[in-house]
C-alpha cells in the first residue's frame, strides 16, 4: 500500500492498529478507507454501494470494541469490504471473487474476525444473540454486536430473534446496530421501512437540526445540550422507537452513521450499558462517490471500471439471458392472462422484473427480503384464483421450502415458480449457488420439476408451467444459453414428455437442463444416443424404459448435486422396474464448490460411487466426478 495515498491505512494490519490512533484522526482514517475501497474496487468488481455506506461506522466499530475478542456479525454480507480492508486482508481485498481470492462475504474460514459466516440476510440478530447466550452461560464478559442493513431488517427471521432477545431473562448482553439506508439491491419496500423513514426524510426536521447546529455551535454548550434534548423529545413522533422499546431494547437514536466523533461517543456509551441495546443509524449508500449515490442500484455491485468515469454502458449480449427471457415471457403471459400476478422477494432486476413493475405495477408484488411470506402469499393468491409466478433464485427458495411444503403442493395449489440462478453461479460463491433444488423439488409430491435445454425452450416451459393446474417449476441457470432464437408464441410442452436429440448406439446420455448441449456434442462425436430429458418430475418413463432395453448402459447429467438429483430419479425408476443397467451419473459433488483453497478439491479428481447395492448394477462402481470450479 501506498503510505504517501494511505499515511494513516498503510499502517494498520488488523485493529488493534486502528485503535493506536487518537480518536481525532478517525475521520481522516474513513477518508482513505474509502478511497482504497474505490480503488481496489474499481479494478476487480465486486460489491461496492454498500460497503461504501458504513465506512464510518466499520471504522468506529474496530475503534470501539475489541475486536476480534469482541464478536462483531455483518448481515448481507456485502457490506463487509471496509470491515476485510481493516481486518488483515486490506493487500488482498483486490482479489475478491476470484479464484482462491477474497471472499466477497463474511466467511469464518477466512479470518477470526468473521465471525459468523454470511451469504443471505437477517441471520445476525439470531446469530449474535446466541453467541451471547453462551458468552452469558460461561461468564465471559466479551461484548457482541450485530450490524443489520441494507433491507435485512424486513425479514421475518430478525424480528424472530428480536422477540426472543427483548423478552429473555437474564438479559442478554446485545447490542444491534441498524444501519438504515432504505436500500437493499432495490429500494426497500413496505411498512417499516416508510416508518424508519419518517424522520430520515423529514427535510423540515433535518433543517431545524442542521440549523441548530451552526447556531448554538459547540455541542458542550447549554443550549446545544438543550438542543439535543428538545432534538429527542421530537423525534419520538416519528421514528419507531416506540417498537423497539416495547420489544424489550433500550432504543438510541437515529443517528448520523458518517460522523464518526457521534458514533464513537455512541459506541462508548452503550458498550458501557448491560441488556439489549438497538442503535439506529442513518446512512447512505455509495457515500463519497458520487455517481455511487446518485445510481445506488446499479452501483450496488460493479464490474472493473474507470473511477474517474463511472460505469460505461455496454452493449447488451447478443443473446438474450435466462433471465432476460423470463422477463419478456413475463408480459407477455401477462398481456393474454389477467389472473397472473407475479411476486418477488426483493430481486426486482436480478430476476428480471423491471420491465413487468413499470407495466404491470397493480399485478407485481415486491415483499422485501421475506422468501417465506412470498410463498404462502403466492399460494394465498391461487386459493382466490389467481395465478401467481414467484421469481426467486434457487438458493432464496431454500428460505421459503417449509412454505413450498406445507402451503403450496400439500394444499396442491397452482403456483409457477421461476427459478433463476440454478446450477454454479460463480464468484458470489457456496452460499449463492443453486446446487440442490432439483434434489429439494423432485421429492415434494404434487410438483412439476422442469430444466431447459436453450432459451426458447425455457420460455415453452414456463408457459407450460403456467398453464398447469398445479405446483410447477422452470429452473434455469444465470447468464446466457447456446443462442437458440425465441419464438414470440406462448406455446407449451407435452408433460413428463422428453426430446430425443440424437439416435446412436451402446450408451445413452440423459441430459438435464444446461449440460444438453454438451451432451449432444459429444454424443454426436460419439455415436451415442443423447435425449433433452426437459422433465426431471415426471420423468419420460415410457422413453426410458425403451431405451433400457437398446442400450448397455445410461449416463445422467446435470448442474446439481448428485445425491438426490435428476439423476437419482432415474436410477429410482429402473430399481421400481426391475430392471439391471449400469447407470453412471454425472453432476455436483458432496461438497461446497468454493471451499478455502487449503481443503480445495478443485481441480483434482474425484471418487463418489454412483448408488448402493440394487437391480441397477451399481454395486461397489465409483464413476469419476471431476469437480470443477465456476
Amino acid at each position: 500500500m501506498d503510505s504517501q495515498r494511505y499515511p494513516r491505512l498503510s499502517r494498520i494490519t488488523v485493529p488493534a492498529d486502528l485503535r493506536q490512533f487518537p480518536e481525532a484522526e478517525l475521520p481522516a482514517i474513513a477518508d482513505e478507507l474509502r478511497a482504497c475501497l474505490i480503488e481496489k474496487v474499481s479494478q476487480s468488481g465486486g460489491h461496492f454501494g454498500a460497503g461504501l455506506g458504513v465506512i464510518e461506522l466499520t471504522v468506529a466499530l474496530h475503534h470501539v470494541f475489541e475486536t476480534p475478542v469482541d464478536r462483531l456479525v455483518w448481515d448481507v454480507g456485502h457490506q463487509c469490504y471496509p470491515h476485510k480492508i481493516l481486518t488483515g486482508r486490506r493487500d488482498s481485498i483486490h482479489t475478491v471473487k476470484q479464484k482462491d481470492g477474497v471472499a466477497p462475504f463474511p466467511k469464518r474460514e477466512e479470518s477470526e474476525y468473521d465471525t459468523f459466516g454470511v451469504g443471505h440476510s437477517s441471520t445476525s440478530i439470531s446469530a449474535a444473540l446466541g453467541m451471547a447466550i453462551a458468552l452469558q452461560a460461561q461468564g465471559d464478559p466479551r461484548k457482541v454486536v450485530a450490524v443489520i442493513g441494507d433491507g435485512a431488517m424486513t425479514a421475518g427471521m430478525a424480528f424472530e430473534a428480536l422477540n426472543h432477545a427483548g423478552g429473555m431473562d437474564p438479559e442478554p448482553d446485545l447490542l444491534v446496530v441498524l444501519n438504515d439506508n432504505r436500500m437493499s439491491i432495490s429500494e426497500n419496500v413496505g411498512g417499516l421501512t416508510r416508518m424508519l423513514g419518517r424522520l430520515s426524510g423529514s427535510r423540515t426536521l433535518n433543517a431545524i437540526r442542521e440549523s441548530g447546529k451552526k447556531l448554538f455551535g459547540d455541542k458542550k454548550r447549554p443550549t446545544a445540550r438543550f438542543m439535543r434534548r428538545w432534538e429527542e423529545h421530537w423525534k419520538g413522533m416519528f421514528v419507531p422507537s416506540t417498537l423497539f422499546e416495547e420489544m424489550g431494547f433500550h432504543y438510541t437514536g437515529p443517528i448520523d452513521g458518517h460522523d464518526v466523533p457521534a458514533l464513537v461517543a455512541t459506541l462508548k456509551t452503550l458498550k458501557g450499558l448491560k441488556g439489549p441495546q438497538l442503535l439506529h443509524v442513518i446512512t447512505t449508500k455509495g457515500k463519497g462517490y458520487e455517481r455511487a449515490e446518485g445510481d445506488q442500484i446499479e452501483y450496488h455491485a460493479v464490474g472493473p471500471f474507470d473511477p474517474t468515469v463511472g460505469i460505461v454502458k455496454k452493449a447488451g449480449p447478443a443473446k438474450p439471458t435466462y433471465t432476460q427471457v423470463f422477463g419478456d415471457w413475463l408480459c407477455d403471459m401477462a398481456a393474454a392472462d389477467d389472473k397472473l400476478l407475479a411476486i418477488t422477494p426483493a430481486m426486482r432486476e436480478g430476476s428480471g422484473l423491471v420491465r413487468y413493475s413499470k407495466e404491470y405495477p397493480a399485478r407485481y408484488f415486491d415483499v422485501a427480503i421475506a422468501e417465506q411470506h412470498a410463498v404462502t402469499l403466492a399460494a394465498g393468491m391461487a386459493v382466490e384464483g389467481a395465478k401467481p409466478v414467484v421469481a426467486i433464485y434457487s438458493s432464496f427458495l431454500q428460505r421459503g421450502y417449509d412454505q413450498l411444503i406445507h402451503d403450496v403442493a400439500l394444499q396442491d395449489l397452482d403456483v409457477l415458480f421461476a427459478v433463476d440462478r440454478g446450477g454454479v453461479v460463480g464468484p458470489d460463491g457456496a452460499t449463492h449457488a443453486g446446487s440442490f433444488d432439483l434434489s429439494f423439488l423432485r421429492c415434494v409430491p404434487n410438483m412439476v420439476v422442469m430444466a431447459p435445454a436453450d432459451e426458447n425452450e425455457c420460455r415453452q416451459m414456463l408457459s407450460t408451467g403456467f398453464h398447469y393446474r398445479g405446483p410447477a417449476a422452470v429452473r434455469y441457470p444465470r447468464g446466457s444459453g447456446p443462442g437458440v432464437a425465441v419464438q414470440p408464441a406462448l406455446d407449451t410442452l407435452p408433460l413428463g414428455k422428453a426430446e430425443l436429440r440424437h439416435r446412436g448406439a451402446r450408451l445413452a446420455l440423459l441430459a438435464f437442463g444446461a449440460l444438453v448441449p454438451a451432451a449432444e456434442t459429444v454424443g454426436r462425436e460419439l455415436g451415442l444416443t443423447v435425449v433433452n430429458m426437459r422433465f426431471v418430475k415426471p420423468l419420460d418413463r415410457a422413453l426410458l424404459l425403451d431405451l433400457a432395453k437398446t442400450h448397455e448402459g445410461f449416463v445422467t447429467l446435470e448442474d446439481n448435486v448428485v445425491m438426490g438429483g435428476a439423476g437419482s430419479g432415474v436410477a429410482e425408476l429402473l430399481a421400481a422396474e426391475n430392471i439391471t443397467l449400469p447407470v453412471q451419473h454425472l453432476g455436483l459433488p458432496d461438497a461446497y464448490h468454493n471451499m478455502p483453497a487449503a481443503n480445495s478439491c478443485w481441480p483434482k479428481r474425484a471418487w463418489m460411487p454412483t448408488a448402493s447395492a440394487g437391480p441397477c448394477g451399481n454395486a461397489g462402481r465409483a464413476w469419476p466426478v471431476i469437480r470443477r470450479g465456476p
